[in-house]
């Protein structure tokens, strides 16, 4: 199956670098090209991209309002937006993952990065790794991020009532940052075994992907997030 890709972007050159990459790989193609987030969001839906790389700064509906719009649409239930940013950990990536996006990429990455990010978003994973993820947390309170907030922990504490003690501490080593190896080597499971719980707890939360189960995790108040 070949992987329709949308590119948001303000910058004309870069699209034009991205659209040379992608359309090189033979199980990838560019299906359009948006210059800001209105844009994105009306050809996500009239070319039906599976992935949007989307800019997280662009002028008038900026790629945090085009992602929201995205998954926030039933129809888009199936597209996944990879936010790119100038800067690899900062406040606006949390705001990314809170507006739904499946993981985010620095503008700088090496152009097989780029494209393994294509990849492991179309097939329903988080952009997410252990370093990324510590980063992340370490980061935003370093800036002075809260990720607490009464309404939307209460909410997501009524969810996680659903969850069994087992898919409970699966969520908790998601949220640290651990692969399902990883998960699996620990709790002497399977990594099938896992992915299964990982599964089952992202519908229980409404979670698009495991990038949301980490939000989730920390906005519930499950897991704390604490200064290294």
């Amino acid at each position: 199956m070949t992987i329709r890709v949308l590119l948001a972007d303000d910058q004309t050159l870069l699209r034009s670098a991205f659209r040379i990459l992608v359309d090189s790989e033979p199980d990838m193609e560019v299906v359009g090209e948006a210059a800001d987030g209105s844009q994105a969001v009306a050809l996500a839906r009239s070319e039906r991209a599976d992935v949007v790389l989307m800019d997280i700064r662009m002028p008038g509906t900026d790629g945090l309002a085009a992602t929201r719009a995205i998954t926030a649409d039933p129809e888009l239930a199936g597209v996944r937006v990879v936010m790119l940013t100038t800067f690899e950990v900062d406040e606006y990536v949390v705001q990314s993952l809170r507006a739904g996006a499946s993981g985010f990429l620095g503008k700088g990455a090496e152009p097989e990065e780029l494209l393994s990010a294509i990849r492991v978003a179309a097939g329903g994973e988080a952009l997410l790794s252990p370093a990324a993820t510590k980063g992340l947390i370490a980061k935003f309170l370093a800036q002075g991020g809260d990720f607490d907030d009464d309404q939307r922990s209460e909410a997501y504490s009524q969810r996680l009532a659903a969850l069994t003690v087992r898919e409970r501490e699966v969520l908790v080593l998601v949220a640290g940052g651990h692969s399902n190896d990883e998960i699996a080597e620990r709790l002497q499971v399977s990594p099938l075994t896992v992915k299964t719980h990982v599964n089952r707890a992202m519908a229980k939360l409404s979670a698009r992907d495991r990038a949301q189960l980490v939000v989730i995790a920390y906005e519930s108040g499950l897991v704390r997030p604490r200064a290294e």
